[in-house]
């Protein structure tokens, strides 16, 4: 399924919060600015969108007018002569919005790295962007969208408790991919089983060091792709206790847009090498033996007519019900039995 190309062309069905995650080696701001480019159509004009630019510059963000920009670059706290706080900024920016329009609002805020930067707060910050959400999940179609690479911010955003329902998209570089081929003999799916994959690749991944050695080490490219991005994109549904969860890994290419992995140049060569792995099938105990066990078509009929040695033949037998109870004592040898009573010697 693709799970990107299907987020970039319906906002109709798209959760209230969507996270992209950079890092220091890959960057998704070309997938962002797709999205934000990509004219509305006109079953989508109606939808607003507005744009909190606090690290990139807007037009390299967006194209045309048909997004509500809010250039905050130069709010810097210490140098910005006039400083407010963008958090409180957001959350009222969108009050209003809510209020001069019935539409769907999108928000995108980038990057939430420098709104914690300039709050200077992780928990003032969670609140800020809980708030933004609680206000826009409250207007139905409307989302929240953040951009960043704080691992331990997008952890908190990305919780259950702050809402049940995302789209969490996640750059790789295309050597992560070629690195476990290599190494660990385990290309992507369906080359290999995917949870063979996902338990070798979502380790790897988390390990931030490693995977800028990969790419800034002596081997390395020295920097992350911008026309080839690897995608782990993961898309949480549902409410109560069931949730739908699906993790695709899918591919982004500034030719192609949202594609597979095996239609990156830099992997083409692991999609040449090995054709899909099916799932192995249980082994058949009767091959390779010196006698036959197996029975042609002929013995299982003759096996099948076969009488079963049942006087009842598959009917429960009816027995007799006796209502009288008794107690039959048959007594042994060594028992030492005395018909005198013993207390006859007693005035009862």
């Amino acid at each position: 399924m693709a799970l990107l190309r299907t987020f970039i062309s319906d906002p109709q069905n798209r959760p209230s919060l969507v996270v992209f995650q950079s890092s220091a080696v890959q960057t998704t701001v070309p997938i962002l600015r797709q999205y934000l480019s990509k004219p509305l159509t006109s079953k989508d004009k109606s939808r607003h969108r507005i744009l909190f630019s606090l690290l990139h510059l807007p037009s390299d963000l967006v194209e045309g007018d048909e997004v509500e920009i809010h250039d905050w670059l130069e709010n810097v706290p210490g140098y910005s002569p006039i400083y407010f706080n963008p958090g409180t900024q957001i959350v009222s920016t969108i009050e209003r919005a809510l209020e001069n329009t019935t539409s769907p609002i999108d928000v995108v805020i980038d990057s939430i790295d420098t709104l914690l930067s300039d709050i200077e707060s992780t928990s003032d910050t969670y609140k800020h962007l809980h708030n933004a959400h609680k206000k826009l999940s409250a207007r139905p179609g409307s989302s929240l969208i953040l951009h960043g690479t704080n691992i331990e911010l997008i952890s908190l955003v990305t919780q259950a408790s702050f809402t049940s329902s995302l789209v969490h998209i996640k750059g790789h570089p295309t050597v992560i991919l070629t690195h476990l081929n290599a190494e660990y003999l385990t290309p992507p799916p369906p080359l290999s089983l995917d949870i063979k994959f996902w338990s070798v690749f979502i380790p790897l991944s988390q390990r931030q060091r490693d995977v800028n050695e990969l790419v800034f080490g002596a081997k390395g490219e020295g920097s992350g792709d911008l026309t080839e991005i690897v995608v782990e994109i993961l898309v949480r549904g549902g409410t109560g206790k069931k949730r739908n969860v699906e993790r695709e890994l899918e591919a982004w290419s500034v030719s192609l847009g949202p594609c597979q992995w095996s239609d990156l140049e830099a992997l083409k060569t692991i999609a040449l090498k090995r054709g899909p792995v099916e799932a192995p099938t249980a082994a058949d105990p009767t091959q390779n033996l010196s006698f036959k066990l197996s029975l042609t078509t002929a013995q299982q009929e003759a096996r099948a007519q076969v009488p079963l040695p049942y006087a009842h033949e598959g009917k429960p037998v009816e027995k007799p019900v006796d209502n009288k109870g008794a107690i039959f004592y048959d007594p042994d040898s060594a028992d030492d039995l005395d018909d005198d009573d013993p207390d006859e010697d007693l005035d009862i």
